[in-house]
C-alpha cells in the first residue's frame, strides 16, 4: 500500500509540475523556473523545519548538536530522501526477495521498517546479506497507518520463516516505529530464546516530540508520555528475554529528545551527527550491527 501511495504522490507531483511549465513556458518563462525550482525545494525545506525542531527540543539534552553538523545531517537527509521514498519504497520495493537458502544454517535477520515505509527501505542490506548467502525476510507492515499492534502476526510469522531455514533464533533489525512493533511482538509472542537480538535503529521508545502531530492511530501511539507507550514501559519482563541494541543520534530529525531513542539497560549506542534515515545505510552502524549476528 505505501509503494502504491507514493507512486501517485510522485505521479499527481510530476502532473501538476508539468500543467504548470506547460502553461507558463510561453507566457513567463521565469515562473515556469520558478515553479521547479520550488518543487526541488519543497522537501528539502520540510525537513530543514525538522532540524530547527531537534535543535531546540534538544537544547537542555546533551550531547546537544552543532549547528555545522546539523546543516550536513540536513544536507545527507535530504538526499536520501529522494532516493528512500522517491525510488527504493515506491519502485525497487520487491528488487531484493526474501532469501532462505536452506543450505546456509547461519543466523538470519528480520528486517521491520518504520512509519510510512515498506520493504524498501532496506534494500543495501538485504543486498549485502544476499551476497553473503544469509537468510532474511524483510516485512511490510500493513495497514500502514493502524495501530502498531496489528503488525504482530506479520512479524511472528517472518520470525518463523527464518528460524525453520536456519533453525537458529533470528536477529531482528528495526528501523523507527520497527522497534516499537518488534517490542510490542516481543511481549504478546516473544517466548524465551525466540529472537538472538533486537537491533533498534532510531526507535522512539519513549515516544517523540513530533508524534504530537501525528493524527494516524500509529502516530498517536508514539506520543511522549501517551497510553500506548506507558504499557510498554510497564512491561519490563518481556524486555528482560533478549538482548537490545539501540542506536540512537543527537541530529535525529524525526526521533527526539534524543534520550528518547534508548532503553534502561540495552546496548546503547551513540551515533551522533546522522539524521534519522541516513542511520540507517551509515557504514559502521551497518557493519557493527551485522557483526551482532556471530556475537554470543
Amino acid at each position: 500500500m505505501i509503494a502504491r501511495l507514493q507512486r501517485v504522490l510522485l505521479f499527481v507531483a510530476a502532473l501538476f509540475l508539468a500543467a504548470w511549465c506547460a502553461y507558463w513556458a510561453r507566457r513567463a518563462p521565469a515562473v515556469a523556473l520558478l515553479g521547479c525550482v520550488v518543487a526541488a525545494l519543497v522537501h528539502i525545506a520540510w525537513i530543514a523545519i525538522e532540524f530547527i525542531a531537534c535543535w531546540r527540543v534538544n537544547r537542555h539534552h546533551a550531547p546537544r548538536p552543532r549547528f555545522a553538523a546539523l546543516l550536513r545531517a540536513w544536507a545527507a537527509e535530504s538526499r536520501m530522501a529522494v532516493r528512500v521514498f522517491g525510488w527504493r519504497q515506491p519502485f525497487r520495493a520487491n528488487a531484493v526477495p526474501d532469501h532462505l537458502p536452506h543450505s546456509d544454517r547461519r543466523r538470519g535477520v528480520v528486517f521491520v521498517h518504520g512509519f510510512c515505509c515498506n520493504r524498501g527501505f532496506w534494500t543495501p542490506w538485504l543486498k549485502a546479506l544476499h551476497r553473503d548467502g544469509r537468510a532474511f525476510v524483510a516485512v511490510n507492515l500493513e495497514p500502514p497507518f493502524g495501530s502498531i499492534d496489528r503488525y504482530l502476526g506479520t512479524i511472528e510469522a517472518a520470525v518463523q520463516r527464518v528460524r525453520g531455514t536456519t533453525g537458529q533464533a533470528p536477529m531482528l533489525v528495526c528501523h523507527s516505529m520497527g522497534g516499537l512493533a518488534a517490542r510490542a511482538w516481543l511481549r504478546e509472542h516473544g517466548r524465551s530464546g525466540a529472537v538472538h537480538r533486537i537491533v533498534t535503529l532510531g526507535t522512539p521508545h519513549a515516544g517523540t516530540w513530533l508524534a504530537r502531530f501525528g493524527r494516524s492511530t500509529n502516530g498517536r501511539e508514539m506520543r511522549i508520555g501517551g497510553e500506548w507507550l506507558q504499557r510498554m514501559a510497564e512491561d519490563v519482563e518481556s524486555s528482560r528475554r533478549v538482548r537490545f541494541t539501540c542506536w540512537y543520534s543527537n541530529c535525529d530529525n524525526i526521533v527526539f529528545p534524543t534520550p528518547t531513542a534508548t532503553l534502561p539497560g540495552a546496548d546503547n549506542r551513540p551515533a551522533h551527527g546522522l539524521a534519522h534515515v541516513e542511520m540507517a545505510f551509515d557504514a559502521r552502524v551497518m557493519r557493527e550491527t551485522l557483526a551482532l549476528l556471530d556475537a554470543d
